[in-house]
């Protein structure tokens, strides 16, 4: 199929500083509120401030704001399908008590966290790349492309993560989590199931068919720097945590003598690894920025009716729900998986014109309000489970399928991409930093401190540098001319 990208090539005029600024500051709060809600879902938090943070800035004023949600949307749900990997045992291998001294085993805890970072950020990058490039993908053509991920998922998990038999101690040749290798004498070893494999193949794939069928080189270069980002975001965040695990006598002085049993230096970790990797992202599209292209027409072709996309809309959040709290054995294995968890949002946003904003706001925010809710209302008890309810559920999700229908019609008036971004990301960064704040038992610093305080400090201090950047900034408008970078 022969590449279309022959809609508006803009050429920004935004410093460079300003996308790797503010896309790390959303990608910090982002990774750091991922912590609390988990792998797939939690990861959307931080790709939808990012993406919106990067459209808000690259995107010039005159694309429509379909366009630049597609693109936003898609990075969205692109970013959870790497939180399939396990990643625990692997921090373990550069920090457990046991490893401290072993720098065979830290460099080969590191070695992982770089290879699964960078393949988790990646597909993010990739897909931000598709939406941002200008080539016309359908939405059959991307349910075929997904389902040949798929192919080369279970391609990979075959000949990079198996055998995995650990009753008779048989693991992978090339594995990154806690194995009789590092410990030979363990009798209570739990060996982790590894996907990275798999999921290296399907990004293989993805980049190949992009690349060199549909020729979207937007696409190869920010899957490249979503690679950078994530090889080095992880094991960079991770050097805090473990140099905090192997040298505990550096924190009994100083200022560090107070501060040090308030710091949460696993968020560290995943502040840390967010903010790289938005400010990479970030740092990327600006040096790609005459690769920037959008469609002229709005509306793909061969789009999905209304009443199908409401219908997958429907269908999607049941399954959301089902498999995370209603627990269905079948709908939990399917969902686990992060590639078979995209297919839906990826093909829908595609092709539809309902489903970009559907996936922007009530779709990534359903299962994070009810974990809030799980964790607030059922498990801590603190607060009632009526008020928990409508406060954490009933009235953000309500709200969120209002905006949803909102800027849907709003894009039928021909609202522009930077209204629409602006709007979506104060929004969605003040959505996301309260229920966090709620998860984390509202950590004010004037009342006692707790373990939370800290990473609170830091989410309100990028909260409110995005909110500065979407009421403060501005752009001089298009430069006479930019060269595409790597």
């Amino acid at each position: 199929m022969a590449s279309d990208n022959s809609g508006i090539s803009p050429c920004i005029a935004t410093s460079w500083w300003q996308p790797a600024l503010f896309a790390g500051l959303a990608g910090g709060m982002g990774w750091g509120i991922r912590g609390q809600y988990g792998h797939e879902t939690g990861a959307m938090i931080a790709g939808l401030l990012v993406s919106l943070t990067l459209v808000f800035l690259m995107a010039p004023p005159t694309i429509k704001s379909l366009s630049a949600a597609r693109a936003a949307a898609l990075a969205t749900a692109a970013i959870g399908i790497g939180g399939t990997m396990t990643y625990g045992q692997t921090i373990g291998l550069t920090q457990n008590a046991n490893f401290i001294g072993h720098w065979e085993a830290w460099r080969w805890g590191m070695i992982g966290l770089s290879i699964k970072g960078g393949i988790w950020i990646s597909f993010a990058g990739a897909f931000l790349g598709i939406g941002l490039g200008g080539v016309k993908y359908r939405y059959r053509e991307m349910l075929l492309l997904m389902g040949g991920l798929l192919v080369a998922y279970m391609a990979g998990i075959f000949l990079l993560n198996s055998p995995f038999d650990p009753a008779n101690k048989e693991l992978p040749g090339i594995y990154f989590s806690e194995s009789w290798y590092w410990n030979p004498d363990g009798v209570d070893l739990k060996p982790r199931y590894e996907y990275w494999g798999g999921l290296l193949f399907a990004l293989v794939a993805l980049v190949v068919y992009a690349s060199l069928i549909r020729k979207d080189r937007l696409s190869l270069h920010m899957a490249l720097w979503g690679f950078l980002g994530g090889a080095l975001g992880f094991p960079l965040g991770q050097c805090l945590q473990s140099f905090h695990a192997w040298n505990p006598e550096v924190f009994h002085h100083g200022f560090w003598v107070s501060l040090d049993p308030y710091m949460n230096w696993w968020n560290m970790m995943e502040i840390t690894f967010g903010t790289i990797m938005g400010s990479l992202l970030g740092l990327g599209i600006w040096l790609n920025r005459a690769r920037i292209h959008f469609p002229t027409e709005t509306e793909p072709h061969n789009s999905i009716p209304s009443a199908w996309e409401w219908g997958l809309f429907v269908v999607h959040c049941f399954l959301l729900v089902a498999a995370e709290f209603i627990e269905i054995p079948v709908i939990m294995e399917l969902y686990d998986n992060g590639l078979i968890l995209a297919i839906i949002p990826i093909v829908a946003v595609t092709g539809g014109a309902w489903w970009p904003y559907f996936l922007i706001f009530p779709v990534t925010l359903v299962p994070i309000a009810g974990k809030t809710l799980r964790s607030l209302g059922y498990e801590e008890m603190s607060i009632s489970l009526q008020a928990g309810w409508i406060l954490y559920v009933i009235l953000p999700v309500s709200l969120a399928v209002l905006a949803a229908v909102y800027f849907k019609k709003k894009a039928d008036l021909g609202q522009s991409c930077r209204q629409f971004a602006g709007i979506a990301l104060l929004a969605t960064t003040w959505l996301y930093f309260s229920l966090n704040y709620a998860f984390f038992n509202f950590p004010f610093p004037w009342l006692p401190w707790t373990g939370r305080t800290p990473s609170g400090l830091i989410f309100t201090t990028c909260a409110v540098g995005l909110t500065l950047l979407v009421l403060f900034g501005t752009r001089k408008g298009h430069a006479p001319s930019a060269t595409a970078a790597s």
